[in-house]
């Protein structure tokens, strides 16, 4: 890697969310060519299967992104970049932390044994899912509140998971509608937060598929807002409530108040919820915005049941960790399950989804287990998959890309995770992700 690659960044030279690239950049990790228009293109690079020449094609990555080498870089220079309660509101967890703590630190928990001699010349990370194929094993979780982070946040992940074919899942919480971001694309999920009022379910089930998606995803872990002290830290409230605090942060960070809120603004007037109910939401400045979260508390099995009777798409519940809730779901017709503590945004001190992934998976049959929280390596992707997950999700470096440079950084930091599972691969000596398992792991005891 060049000198210039390891050099500190600084954050203002990096592109704004949707800012134009460089024309004809073509990053040679990535497969993704860079337009002058800042949109994204299918480059003909490509790891399938992944050349073992020792010559390296000319390092393209635009010259802003090059020191953005890991996920954590995305979150180190958006630290720089966004006011103080916008990055704490995304990468903060509740209380004392520890639940988002214990997720990422779980994956320390385990060492790999490799093997060597073995032909990986012809190796692949696509998987299969829900029957489609997709080009890596993750793909990119729910994030609420996206278009307040980076300019149409919702379109820039949507757009950068079809260019490089992994699935994203739309927000409930998000700020463009479900039916735009469904029309930048077709192979999106949607991810509900629901009251126990059927009703209400209903018509929503049916706008969302009138819209198109194909994968409804039942958050079950947010009966109840988390404690989220650093929210009211850092002046971070929902509704939004403009205070001194509140107007120094965005005076003494213009990139973001100017080109995510006043250009949102300007273009696209005053952002709502567009995505809870079937109808509109209220503005996310209105204090009506709380009615969104009114009998979350009432949500129970028999509307699963109902949903699973009204949608004929694939239907997940998010936010499971008990291995006996996990079986109730699949009595209830769920095609899966995604073990999460929500980013440790939820119950503080909640067991990591790793450390309940082995027995979940031993007798998941059928049914999909796909894991998030505290996944920020191609290591920490292997190891969840030789567990027994079928696919995993991240949210917080995705959106931290977002915020740094639109759709090609998002491409650009899943590069990055998938040229690293693919390198990773080649040291465990396999060529598929099937033919890992958990023989090629040893368990080396709590990191945290």
């Amino acid at each position: 890697m060049p000198a210039l690659a390891r050099q500190e960044l600084d954050p203002d030279a990096l592109p704004a969310a949707g800012a134009a690239a460089p024309a004809s950049a073509v990053d040679p990790d990535t497969g993704i060519a860079l337009k002058a228009d800042g949109q994204t293109a299918q480059a003909t690079a490509s790891h399938e299967p992944l050349v073992t020449s020792l010559k390296r094609a000319p390092v393209t990555t635009p010259r802003a992104f090059r020191d953005l080498l890991a996920l954590d870089d995305f979150e180190r220079h958006a630290k720089r970049r966004l006011p103080p309660m916008i990055f704490q509101y995304v990468s903060g967890g509740v209380e004392t932390g520890t639940a988002m703590h214990r997720s990422r630190a779980a994956y320390a928990d385990y060492a790999f044994l490799t093997r060597t001699m073995v032909d990986t010349s012809a190796r692949s990370c696509t998987t299969e899912l829900f029957g489609k194929t997709y080009a890596a094993p993750f793909g990119i979780g729910p994030l609420g509140g996206s278009a307040f982070i980076a300019y149409r946040g919702d379109l820039v992940l949507a757009e950068a998971a079809g260019a490089q074919n992994i699935p994203m899942v739309l927000s409930a919480s998000s700020l463009i509608r479900l039916e735009d971001v469904h029309a930048q694309n077709r192979a999106a999920w949607y991810q509900a937060y629901l009251p126990g009022d059927q009703n209400r379910i209903d018509r929503l089930v049916d706008r969302v598929a009138r819209a198109g998606f194909e994968t409804f995803v039942v958050t079950a872990d947010t009966p109840t807002l988390g404690n989220r002290e650093h929210n009211t830290r850092s002046g971070f409230s929902m509704p939004i409530k403009v205070t001194p605090k509140v107007l120094w942060q965005s005076v003494t960070h213009p990139r973001w108040a100017l080109g995510v809120v006043a250009q949102t603004f300007i273009k696209h007037g005053v952002p709502h919820f567009e995505n809870m109910e079937a109808e509109r939401g209220p503005p996310m400045m209105s204090q009506n915005a709380v009615r969104n979260t009114i009998a979350r508390d009432k949500l129970c099995w028999a509307n699963l049941e109902a949903i699973r009777r009204r949608w004929k798409g694939n239907l997940l519940v998010k936010g499971l960790l008990n291995p006996a809730d996990v079986e109730i779901a699949r009595a209830c017709g769920a095609d899966g399950v995604i073990l999460s503590t929500h980013g440790g945004r939820q119950l503080d001190y909640a067991v990591a989804p790793l450390d309940v992934l082995p027995e979940i998976a031993a007798a998941k049959g059928s049914m999909k287990v796909i894991v998030d929280s505290g996944i920020r390596r191609g290591t920490d992707v292997l190891k969840a998959l030789a567990l027994g997950a079928d696919f995993v999700l991240l949210g917080r470096p995705f959106m931290f890309a977002a915020a740094l440079g639109g759709a090609p950084c998002v491409s650009h930091a899943i590069g990055i995770l998938k040229e690293e599972i693919l390198r990773d691969m080649a040291f465990l000596g396999a060529n598929r992700l099937d033919e890992l398992g958990p023989e090629i792991l040893r368990k080396v005891g709590r990191s945290d």
